[in-house]
């Protein structure tokens, strides 16, 4: 009987590797879509506002979409894709085909959905057995971010952008101020920069006045006077197309670092049209990496 269930359980592990390779072959194009969430990366787009431990809850297993520190050894389906898990995955399975109870699985909550602390396996064995719930050790990670089961990696960062892009515009009233300019970012934390920017040109208007500026009224200046002088540069020199898929915005905080790193090394004489060059020969891209990037990333 133990060799039968034995059989049986590496018979379910070599389905479940077939699945995932079947999923990768289709999604060959969109491999993201395959991907499970990395909790760490997660927790770096979406910080926490506090942790608290719920205890034990039954969870719906298809709301587990990521892991903390195995994402890369499954799929989206949990199914395992490498063949090093062979010998804990068959365990596992055959402590399920047997009825052994395993202890509860430890989660993450974040956003309404669930990361894997510890049981990886349990939760694979689980799905491919059709298993629709599962027994877990629940941990919320508070957070204003709604995150869906089917989000990938680029969904969510979208979601996080549009989040920080709302709550920037509450706080500054941006799209009031300067209605013409669609002031969007690729990254996600860089509204937060911006709103650093601001507020030091507000200090620095602010100085050997006796009253306070309001915030509106630096906006404008910065928007008019640091802004738009280095995105005028960006325009007249095309540097945009070195940067595929990146915004203005994206290269105005890249460009306005760098030419702080310049200013520190050759002193404050580099002008803003010196250091956007720069860091376009730098980093930038011509014509023939783009198409050789494109190439790449079909490939893999």
């Amino acid at each position: 009987m133990k060799e039968y269930y034995e059989g049986l359980a590496r018979d379910n592990f070599n389905k479940a590797k077939a699945r995932a390779f079947f999923h990768r072959i289709l999604n060959v194009i969109t491999p993201e879509k395959e991907e499970l969430l990395s909790l760490d990366e997660v927790r770096t787009m979406v910080p926490a506002k506090g942790e608290s431990y719920q205890g034990l809850k039954t969870v719906p297993i298809n709301l587990i979409v990521g892991s903390e520190g195995r994402y890369q050894d499954f799929n989206k389906r949990f199914l395992p894709k490498k063949e090093h898990l062979r010998g804990r995955w068959t365990s596992i399975d055959r402590a399920h085909l047997t009825d052994v109870i395993l202890p509860p699985v430890q989660l993450y909550e974040v956003g309404g959905v669930y990361f894997v602390r510890d049981g990886n396996h349990r939760v694979s064995v689980a799905k491919m057995q059709g298993v629709e719930a599962i027994d877990a050790e629940v941990t919320v990670l508070d957070s204003d971010i709604e995150i869906t089961p089917n989000m990938t990696r680029n969904d969510l960062k979208r979601a996080v952008i549009t989040y920080e892009y709302k709550r920037f515009c509450t706080l500054t009233g941006f799209p009031t101020i300067i209605p013409d300019y669609d002031l969007m970012f690729t990254a996600t934390g860089r509204y937060d920069e911006l709103l650093n920017h601001i507020y030091e040109h507000k200090y620095y208007m602010n100085l050997h006045r006796e009253l306070e500026i309001p915030l509106g009224v630096a906006i404008q200046s910065w928007f008019e006077h640091v802004y738009t002088p280095i995105i005028d540069q960006v325009r007249q020199e095309g540097l945009l197309s070195r940067f595929p898929d990146r915004t203005e915005a994206d290269l105005y905080v890249w460009i306005v670092k760098h030419w702080h790193y310049l200013k520190e090394k050759y002193g404050p004489g580099v002008s803003p049209r010196a250091a956007a060059l720069d860091y376009s020969k730098q980093f930038g891209k011509n014509l023939w990496e783009r198409i050789t990037t494109f190439f790449r990333q079909l490939q893999k």
